[in-house]
């Protein structure tokens, strides 16, 4: 099992909508190609500036994911650096789980978001999810506001 930081897009919107198949499984074949033909822009615009991908590999075969975004905002006591990291496409091949896999991709996720000088990391975790990211110390997110959002 190789576990590493992705160095170039291959691969990355076939993993993308694997996971999105999971999350979403109610996206038709005609959603998912509109998804998947804006990925190759997306990738070559953000890869290892903005956003970083973290993949596990088994005989070279893609077996597992882990993304993450960094966003730079106005600091304030919450983000005094005013960086920070989202956590998306979290998933391993159906195959391979129960296996730590997860677990190596967060755990280098993790350590690149501290070389990165992140104040924090986020994610919304899944059910399945949730007792692995508590183990490596992601606390639930408590506010005094409501989340909301304007779908445009």
């Amino acid at each position: 099992m190789n576990i590493f930081r992705a160095q170039n897009a291959s691969g990355l919107a076939d993993i993308r909508i694997k996971y999105l198949r999971e999350d979403f499984p109610e996206m038709t074949d005609a959603e998912a190609a509109k998804i998947k033909a804006r990925l190759p822009r997306y990738y070559a615009d953000h890869l290892n500036c903005d956003f970083f991908a973290y993949l596990a590999e088994d005989g070279g075969k893609l077996v597992g994911s882990a993304f993450l975004t960094v966003g730079e905002l106005p600091p304030n006591p919450n983000f005094p650096k005013g960086r920070v990291g989202t956590v998306l496409n979290v998933v391993t091949d159906k195959n391979y789980r129960r296996q730590g896999i997860a677990t190596e991709l967060m755990k280098l996720l993790i350590a690149d978001a501290k070389t990165m000088d992140l104040d924090y990391i986020e994610l919304q975790a899944s059910e399945e999810g949730y007792h692995l990211y508590k183990k490596l110390g992601f606390e639930e997110k408590v506010s005094q506001f409501t989340p909301m959002k304007l779908v445009l």
